[in-house]
């Protein structure tokens, strides 16, 4: 296989471990962790498939990339889920087996680079169904 099999690979370990280090995080006031975990987890996922593999800067690049966008795209669904009121252990373990299972499709030639274009889509696409905040019967009370 080529160096472009062992970058796809990189990016879809880095999705995972973005998707891992998200559910692990697991709050929203904490985004920023977590996306920071998993860029410097993809990017050494990354480092670690170049001393094996052909790919050079390619593998750590995308795995920092995958991280982010594993990570990115992880949270908005932990954060979602916590404010429905999802326990944090549960979400982790959830989103973590996800994560693995993520880790698991970048094996599959080219589907980590899919993999890393299309969770940040899916994470803006449930971002923007999400119900505004209203006042509820707040509204209806009179001073």
């Amino acid at each position: 296989m080529g160096s472009w099999y062992w970058i796809g690979v990189a990016a879809g370990f880095g999705v995972g471990a973005g998707v891992l280090l998200a559910g692990a995080v697991g709050s929203a006031r904490s985004v920023l962790v977590a996306v920071a975990a998993g860029v410097a987890a993809g990017a050494a996922i990354g480092y670690g498939i170049d001393a094996g593999e052909p790919g050079g800067w390619g593998d750590i690049l995308a795995g920092a990339l995958g991280g982010l966008a594993g990570s990115l795209g992880a949270a908005v669904v932990v954060s979602g889920a916590l404010r429905r009121g999802g326990t944090r252990m549960g979400t982790a373990a959830l989103v973590g087996a996800a994560g693995i299972l993520a880790a698991g499709l970048g094996l599959v030639p080219a589907l980590g680079f899919v993999e890393a274009l299309v969770l940040p889509a899916l994470a803006l696409r449930l971002r923007s169904r999400q119900p505004e905040r209203y006042a509820g019967l707040r509204t209806l009370a009179k001073d």
